[in-house]
C-alpha cells in the first residue's frame, strides 16, 4: 500500500496539480492586491465614496438583533467582478504571447525537402542498371 502511493505521488500529474495549486495561491493574492489596493479606491474615488457593506434590514428589535446584510453580498458581487474582469484581461495577454511565439515559429524557414520517394526509387533504379 505504501508502494501506491509513492507511485501515485510521483506521476507528473499529482505534481503538476500541486504546482497549479501553489502558483494559483500566490496569483490570488497578487490580483486581491491588485482589486483592493488599486482598482477599488480608483472605483471609491469615481463613485464618490459609495461603500455598499454597511447596508442591512434588521430581523429584530435590539442591538443584537440578526440583521440580512445584503450590501456584504452586494460588495462581494462587485469584487467578483472586478477580479474576473482582471484575470480575464491578464489571461487575453498571455495568450496574445502565446500566439505571438507560435506565429513566430510558423514564420521559420522550413528544413529543405528531401527527395520525395519517386526520386529515390528512379535513383536506385538507375543506379541498378549500370
Amino acid at each position: 500500500m505504501l508502494q501506491e502511493f509513492k507511485d501515485f505521488i510521483a506521476k507528473g500529474n499529482v505534481m503538476d496539480m500541486a504546482v497549479g495549486i501553489i502558483i494559483g495561491a500566490a496569483f490570488t493574492a497578487i490580483v486581491t492586491s491588485l482589486v483592493d489596493d488599486l482598482i477599488n479606491p480608483i472605483i471609491s474615488l469615481v463613485s464618490g465614496g459609495l461603500d455598499f457593506s454597511g447596508l442591512k434590514i434588521a430581523l429584530g428589535d435590539g442591538p443584537d438583533a440578526a440583521s440580512f446584510n445584503y450590501g456584504s453580498f452586494i460588495t462581494a458581487v462587485i469584487n467578483f467582478l472586478i477580479i474576473a474582469w482582471v484575470v480575464f484581461m491578464l489571461v487575453k495577454a498571455v495568450n496574445r504571447i502565446k500566439e505571438a511565439a507560435v506565429a513566430k515559429e510558423a514564420e521559420a524557414p522550413a528544413a529543405p525537402a528531401g527527395p520525395s520517394e519517386v526520386d529515390l526509387l528512379t535513383e536506385i533504379r538507375d543506379a541498378l542498371k549500370k
